[in-house]
C-alpha cells in the first residue's frame, strides 16, 4: 500500500513536472528595439513582424521604441538601455571609432535616402542654389552628421547659407511656414510630409546623385550582446529578415500593420507612398540577388573611402569594414 502511494505521489509530481516545463521553455526573452526616429514608413517590418508572429515564433517578446536621432540611439545601445539599435550605420561607425562597444549586425537600407529638400517655387535645384538659403537640421542625427560630407563634395561652406535647428517636427514646421528654405530628410519622409501639409510639390537633392552614396540604416547591437547572446541575435536577424521580405511583398500589409499598433505614425497614403520608397533601398548592385539585411563588404568599403575623404575618419580604418559590420549572424 505504502509503495502504491509512493509511485502514486511519483507519477504526480512527474506530470506536474512535465506540464510546468513547456511554460519555462516558452519564456520569452524581452528584446527592446531602439528606433532612430518617430515613427514612419521605413519602420514598418518590425511592426509586421510583430503582427504575423515572426518574433513570437522566435521566442522574442519585442517592444519598439522611438528614437530622437540616430546618435542617441547609439549610445542607448552602448549604455545597455537597448538591445538593439535601428540606426545609421556610418553614424554608428563614428561612435564606434571613439570607443562606443558596438556593431552593425544588418544593414537594412544599402542605398542612401539622406536628401536636402524644399519647396520647387524656391528654385533650389542643385547644390549651388543653396547659398543664401536657410536649411533646418536636427542636431545629432545622422543627417546632420553626414551633411558635412555634402557640402565638401559640392564645394559648399557653411558660411553661405544659414541654419536653423530643431527636433523633427519642428524642422518640418520651418519650412512649411517658411521659416527655412529647405530641410535635410529622407526621400521617402519629410518630403511627402512637406507635400502633404502645403499641398505643393517639393524638390529633392539626392545625397547620392552628388557621390554621397553611404550605406544607411541598420540594425546595431552592443558587443557584449554579440559576445553573450549570440543566439537571440541570430533569432532576431530572422525574424527581422522575414518581415523585411514580407514588407516588400505586400507593402500595404505593412503600414496596416503598423497604423494597428501606432496609430499616430501618419497617414495611410502618405505612409504607403514612404514604404514603396524605402523597399527599392534594401539592395545595392552588389547585394540584389541576397536576402535582405546581407551587405557587400565592397559596399561598406566605399562607405569608409567617403568618410575618410570627406568625413574626417582616420585613413587607418580604410578596408576594414568587417571591424564594423558583420553577417554572421544573419540567416
Amino acid at each position: 500500500m505504502q509503495r502504491r502511494s509512493w509511485l502514486t505521489a511519483a507519477a504526480a509530481a512527474l506530470a506536474a513536472f512535465s506540464f510546468a516545463a513547456p511554460a519555462v521553455a516558452q519564456q520569452k526573452d524581452k528584446v527592446v528595439l531602439l528606433l532612430n526616429w518617430y515613427v514612419y514608413s521605413e519602420h514598418a517590418p518590425f511592426f509586421l513582424g510583430k503582427a504575423k508572429g515572426y518574433y513570437d515564433a522566435e521566442n522574442i517578446d519585442l517592444e519598439i521604441q522611438e528614437g530622437r536621432g540616430s546618435g542617441p540611439s547609439v549610445q542607448a545601445v552602448a549604455a545597455g538601455s537597448a538591445t538593439f539599435g535601428y540606426v545609421d550605420v556610418t553614424t554608428m561607425i563614428r561612435a564606434a571609432t571613439k570607443g562606443a562597444p558596438v556593431k552593425a549586425v544588418g544593414v537594412a537600407l544599402q542605398l542612401s535616402p539622406m536628401s536636402v529638400m524644399g519647396l520647387t517655387e524656391k528654385n533650389i535645384k542643385q547644390p549651388k542654389d543653396i547659398v543664401g538659403k536657410t536649411v533646418a537640421i536636427t542636431p545629432g542625427d545622422s543627417m546632420s552628421q553626414v551633411w558635412p560630407l555634402f557640402l565638401k563634395k559640392t564645394g559648399l561652406t557653411e558660411d553661405q547659407f544659414k541654419t536653423v535647428a530643431g527636433d523633427a517636427q519642428t524642422k518640418l514646421n520651418a519650412v512649411i511656414n517658411g521659416q527655412a528654405d529647405l530641410l535635410l530628410g529622407y526621400l521617402m519622409d519629410q518630403n511627402i510630409k512637406i507635400q502633404d501639409a502645403t499641398h505643393k510639390p517639393v524638390t529633392v537633392i539626392r545625397f547620392s546623385d552628388y557621390g554621397i552614396n553611404l550605406i544607411n540604416s541598420g540594425i546595431i547591437a552592443s558587443k557584449d550582446t554579440i559576445a553573450n547572446k549570440p543566439d537571440l541575435v541570430k533569432r532576431f536577424l530572422r525574424a527581422s529578415t522575414k518581415a523585411m521580405e514580407e514588407t516588400a511583398k505586400d507593402p500595404e500589409g505593412a503600414i496596416d500593420a503598423m497604423l494597428k499598433q501606432q496609430p499616430k505614425a501618419g497617414q495611410r497614403e502618405t505612409l504607403v507612398i514612404g514604404i514603396k520608397l524605402t523597399t527599392p533601398l534594401y539592395h545595392t548592385a552588389e547585394t540584389k540577388n541576397l536576402r535582405p539585411l546581407r551587405a557587400s563588404m565592397k559596399d561598406v568599403n566605399d562607405s569608409l573611402d567617403l568618410l575618410v575623404q570627406y568625413g574626417g575618419l582616420d585613413p587607418s580604418l580604410r578596408g576594414k569594414a568587417e571591424d564594423w559590420v558583420t553577417n554572421d549572424y544573419l540567416p
